[in-house]
């Protein structure tokens, strides 16, 4: 199986990386600067929890030889770019997706789904969602920062094909977890309800979970946002399962946590964020009960106060 990862990131990077010390087919999608850095040092991954590596010479390839007559399509492509990056990553591995070309995103939310089928067909495009907590450094390494890595995958329309098997004996004795779900959806909305939640807890009071249980009514205020997201999912087919339900409890009221979403990182930094995919379009598919309530929505408070970050950039 031929495996195109577009980017050599901290999600990509990182999953391909282990992959490819593994002894399977794949190539990096990558500008010019990083195929260059990539040929002087190598794709290297410093995790202690899952053991150092260093690829030396990785296959790679840019968008424009991507782009050359006489290319062949790619039998999977892995996707895990930012969401405000999706649309300029389609354009540059639409070459590489042919008939039988099955794309895997890892992207947090839904509107990826949509964005990718619209281009290149329902059948080509699988579900998927990842578990990791890693980043790159300024020597452009990968350092894995949790003991997680995992990937959970499936056919959008249920079930386990014989091309979603295919892809889970290829990434299977890789150095992570590789799960081949028959409920995908359910998998991807549930990820999409805890991340929410813990976004907007985190972004709202600019501090960790630990800090924010500690205040008068920061628990009542993170099960507000948390019974808002769950409530949109149930709207859509897909409410939680009691085992997700202990289990983000768990880890959204825990006392003394040091627990952030990445984007209160990426606001203390000053970065871009994924506003839009992670919390607008959450709230774009809430129902029609909700949208013509007089009641502010918590959630839609802290969207409208990470907006109003995104125009201080100058986003906006």
């Amino acid at each position: 199986m031929r495996i195109l990862v577009v980017g050599a990131g901290a999600t990509g990077g990182y999953f391909g990386g282990r992959l490819a010390a593994a002894g399977r087919d794949v190539t990096f999608l990558v500008r010019d600067a990083r195929a260059a850095q990539m040929r002087e040092h190598g794709l290297v991954i410093r995790s202690p929890h899952a053991g150092d590596l260093t690829l030396r010479d990785p296959k790679t390839v840019t968008r424009e030889a991507l782009e050359a007559p006489g290319t062949q399509p790619f039998d999977l492509v892995l996707l895990s770019c930012k969401a405000y990056d999706l649309d300029s990553a389609i354009d540059s591995f639409a070459a590489a997706v042919g008939p039988e070309t099955a794309i895997l995103p890892l992207l947090n939310g839904m509107r990826h789904l949509d964005v990718l089928q619209a281009r290149f067909g329902t059948q080509a495009v699988l579900g998927g969602v990842c578990l990791i907590a890693s980043t790159l450094n300024e020597q452009r390494e990968i350092v894995h920062l949790n003991d997680s890595q995992a990937i959970t995958f499936g056919e959008l329309g249920g079930g386990i094909s014989a091309r979603a098997q295919a892809i889970a004996d290829t990434f299977g004795n890789a150095g992570f977890i590789i799960k081949a779900s028959e409920r995908i959806l359910q998998e991807m909305w549930e990820k999409w309800v805890f991340l929410a939640s813990l976004a907007g807890s985190t972004c709202l009071f600019r501090a960790p979970i630990g800090a924010i249980v500690a205040t008068p009514d920061g628990a009542a205020t993170i099960e507000r946002i948390f019974a808002e997201c769950r409530a949109i999912a149930a709207e859509h087919g897909h409410a939680v399962r009691d085992s997700f339900l202990e289990r983000s409890r768990g880890m959204l009221f825990a006392t003394g946590s040091s627990l952030t979403a990445s984007m209160l990182r990426d606001v203390q930094n000053g970065s871009r964020i994924e506003a839009d995919h992670i919390l607008g379009d959450l709230i774009r598919r809430g129902g029609a009960a909700q949208r013509a309530s007089s009641e502010l929505s918590v959630l839609r408070i802290v969207y409208s106060q990470l907006k109003a970050y995104e125009a201080l950039r100058g986003e906006g």
